[in-house]
């Protein structure tokens, strides 16, 4: 069926105008957000929720066009958080809690990155999961 456009006198029809303004602003306000930053050896994803724990944005090095060994590098992870950080602009995002995850190269230079976009770090948590055993230990050799 689609949409019906109706012209007004300036020539521009409403259907486009107010697709834009919708795609553009967002419904829902955002002032405190938690970002989850995982960085492994091969990758760094951050995920933006509400304080509730709703995702709101995510971002990966991947699904930012780096391929293989990038995808781990600091670089590729600051970049990650400045696109997330500039994402967060129209929620109106102020402050965030940060939760570390993983032993990646990109820990530190994704926190930088979203420091330095103006966004105000209250609180800073390291949950990187640590085995309590480990992986049970080899037999003896017989020689």
């Amino acid at each position: 069926m689609g949409k019906k456009r109706i012209i007004t006198e300036s020539g521009q029809d409403n259907a486009t105008s107010t697709a834009a303004k919708s795609a553009t602003s967002s419904k829902k306000k955002l002032v405190n957000g938690v970002v989850h930053i995982e960085a492994t050896y091969n990758n760094t994803k951050l995920l933006l929720t509400d304080p509730a724990g709703n995702a709101m944005l995510w971002s990966s090095s991947g699904s930012l066009g780096f391929k293989g060994a990038k995808k781990g590098t600091p670089f590729a992870a600051g970049k990650v958080a400045e696109l997330l950080a500039d994402k967060a602009q129209p929620l109106g995002l102020k402050e965030i809690d940060v939760v570390l995850r993983g032993v990646g190269a990109g820990r530190e230079a994704a926190v930088r990155a979203l420091s330095g976009k103006g966004l105000v770090i209250n609180k800073l948590t390291d949950r990187t999961p640590v085995p309590f055993n480990g992986p049970k230990a080899r037999k003896p050799r017989r020689v």
